[in-house]
């Protein structure tokens, strides 16, 4: 059993992927023969607590399948009868709770010590994504997430930049939690608009603005041709109009099809659409201004990405799903009796069982035989399956797409897939107001990224002292710009949409970006200042660490293991800034207590070796959200 004299430099403690499971096994033990029930049981249901002042676990009596009406009695009983330990006090009780306090000094040299041995380690889990915990031959569990996937030569709206700063999170959680994460970008890059963009660079395209910024000239070229058609569209609108009143008076017609006839043969949308078909039909000279344009584009999109410390391990995309895989999900679904027609279109009508009545009718198939994005989807959910064999298929959509999702899962296991089904899951999220630029509506988001990076700077100017002390403020307005776009993003429930706001998310009051920025910089000051070593800190004794604000710091850095744990089952990012936020205001109450500067040498060495814990695991936990922590 661990015992205060051994926790501190037992290598079995330290090598423990979280140090409180420690605790949680001696607390077991201790309270199993008491309470009669085995501590596994026990070990389950021991959980952190949300503050300090509650204790450091907790247990909930009537967890243990203890009736209600003796879970007072026997809260009285277990903590009465529970024996003196190293490790922990006795438990208080808190109506039908047990509440555990960890003895300051064991547990302050077992963190600190795990800590500044496992450094970026400290928090992160590989057994979690075993396939199988007792046989690590069976490998790591695997999962597909499909995140951002912007549609080439449309503006990078804000449900993509959420997209890609969620599912960029989630990738990161599921690989410190030890799963083979394969990162997919789906890009929106086939169909008729590709047509439309092709003559449109023919007829206004520049070569040199292509390379210079490809996705910002392909936009304003589809501006341009889709307002030089418009005049067309509207002409052939208008005739149509009085084709169908003319129909409808039983007028002669042949003078009007002919005239709409001729219309349409020559319009910008005949263009685009004929160009497309040769796409579709495999005309390489076509493929291969697509082909440049998508390319192109998705060196642009990495460079972005890369600022946002985000990579892809794959850029698929609609363009990549054969259409084989999708006549052939066409095909399953006519013979397994799931799709009908209805009106000339393929439907697939949910509303008939009244379990998935609340789904609606899925169409498949237009009139016109083109396929839709379901149909396409069902093909490349299999595709994904069959090239990844993953345990679980992420789409990081926003909400507006819950219904066509939960039609594209469902009719996955309708159609004799439900091991498909099972392993898709939706991470669903609300949308941003207000995110235009400050010279134009366009939500490009270079545009937005240099919009905050400029405000930042400015915020920045406003304290002269501190920004002559920045090496390079440019870049450090810019990495301080990214990370409150980020944290302003991340700072509510997935699902609650927020309004844009440049001036709250630049300030350095409240919890914001730039405050998480500033205390990860001040901790790297005081590491400078204080001149010692890696070894300095290891010697140091941690015994002097008594007052109350160093023990609250020190069973607060403890809880970031259950954090980043707790994290997997909430998937909120905001699991994880609410505990970094926790832990930089505990910091800032806590500097006038424990100074370093003019300490004496043993107690200077002791409350930098904290210090620098705390710095390992604010870097840590920002890194982990997707942050570029700055030293200065």
């Amino acid at each position: 059993m661990a015992t205060a004299n051994n926790i501190g430099h037992n290598p079995t403690a330290l090598e423990a992927s979280n140090p409180v499971d420690i605790y949680r096994s001696h607390i077991s033990e201790l309270l199993a023969p008491i309470a009669g029930k085995p501590a596994k049981d026990i070990y389950e249901k021991l959980s952190w607590t949300q503050t300090v002042d509650k204790g450091d676990l907790g247990l909930a009596i009537p967890s243990l399948r203890v009736p209600p009406k003796e879970a007072d009695a026997k809260a009285s009983e277990w903590s009465e009868n529970f024996p003196n330990s190293d490790l922990v006090e006795k438990p208080i009780i808190a109506g039908t709770f047990l509440q555990f306090f960890f003895k300051p000094q064991p547990l302050t040299k077992l963190i600190i010590s795990s800590i500044l041995q496992k450094k970026s380690l400290y928090g992160t889990n590989p057994k979690l994504g075993l396939r199988d915990e007792a046989d690590p031959t069976k490998g790591k569990k695997r999962m597909v997430i499909d995140f951002s996937s912007p549609n080439i030569a449309k503006p990078f709206h804000a449900g993509h930049l959420r997209s890609t700063i969620i599912g960029g999170f989630l990738a990161n959680l599921y690989e410190a939690a030890g799963w083979d994460v394969v990162r997919l970008n789906y890009l929106g890059d086939w169909g008729r608009q590709f047509g439309l963009l092709a003559n449109a660079f023919q007829m206004l395209g520049s070569e040199e603005k292509l390379e210079k910024d490809p996705i910002g000239h392909l936009y304003d070229i589809y501006v341009e041709i889709n307002r030089i058609s418009k005049p067309e569209e509207d002409e052939i609108k208008e005739k149509k109009e009085a084709l169908t009143q003319a129909s409808t008076e039983g007028k002669d017609t042949a003078e009007l099809e002919k005239q709409i006839q001729a219309l349409e043969s020559k319009s910008v949308n005949e263009k685009a659409r004929q160009y497309f078909k040769r796409m579709e039909e495999g005309d390489e000279a076509a493929l291969a201004t697509w082909r440049r344009f998508r390319d192109l584009s998705i060196e642009r999109y990495k460079k972005t990405y890369s600022r946002l410390n985000i990579h892809y391990d794959v850029y698929g995309g609609e363009s990549t799903v054969e259409l084989e895989r999708m006549d052939r999900a066409v095909k399953q679904l006519e013979e397994s009796g799931l799709s009908e027609e209805s009106q000339g279109a393929i439907i697939v009508d949910l509303t008939k069982n009244p379990k998935t009545k609340k789904l609606g009718k899925a169409l498949v198939r237009k009139r016109d035989g083109s396929s839709l994005y379901l149909t396409r989807d069902i093909g490349e959910a299999y595709k994904r399956v069959e090239v990844y064999q993953p345990d679980k298929l992420v789409y990081v959509v926003a909400s507006q797409q819950e219904l066509h999702l939960a039609q594209l899962f469902k009719i996955l296991e309708l159609m004799g897939h439900p091991d498909i089904a099972e392993k898709c899951q939706h991470i669903s999220f609300g949308m941003v107001q207000g995110m235009s630029t400050r010279k134009g509506t366009v939500k490009f988001l270079d545009d937005i990224l240099r919009d905050v990076g400029e405000k930042m700077h400015e915020v920045m100017q406003t304290n002269k002292t501190k920004y002559e002390q920045v090496e390079n403020p440019e870049q450090t307005a810019d990495t301080l710009g990214i990370t409150a776009v980020m944290v302003q993003d991340m700072s509510g429930k997935r699902i609650n949409g927020y309004d844009f706001s440049l001036d709250r998310m630049t300030s350095f009051e409240g919890d914001t970006g730039p405050y998480l920025q500033y205390a990860h910089a001040r901790l790297c000051s005081i590491t400078r200042k204080a001149g010692l070593s890696a070894e300095d800190l290891e010697s140091a004794d941690l015994s002097l660490l008594s007052e109350s604000h160093a023990i609250n710091l020190v069973r607060t850095l403890s809880s970031w293991p259950d954090v980043v744990q707790n994290t997997l089952k909430t998937q909120e990012p905001v699991t994880v800034l609410s505990y970094l936020f926790k832990m930089t205001h505990m910091l800032s109450s806590s500097y006038d207590v424990l100074k370093v500067v003019g300490s004496e040498p043993e107690i200077k060495k002791a409350r930098m070796a904290l210090y620098e814990a705390a710095r390992q695991v604010l870097n840590n936990g920002m890194k982990l959200l997707g942050l570029n922590p700055v030293e200065r």
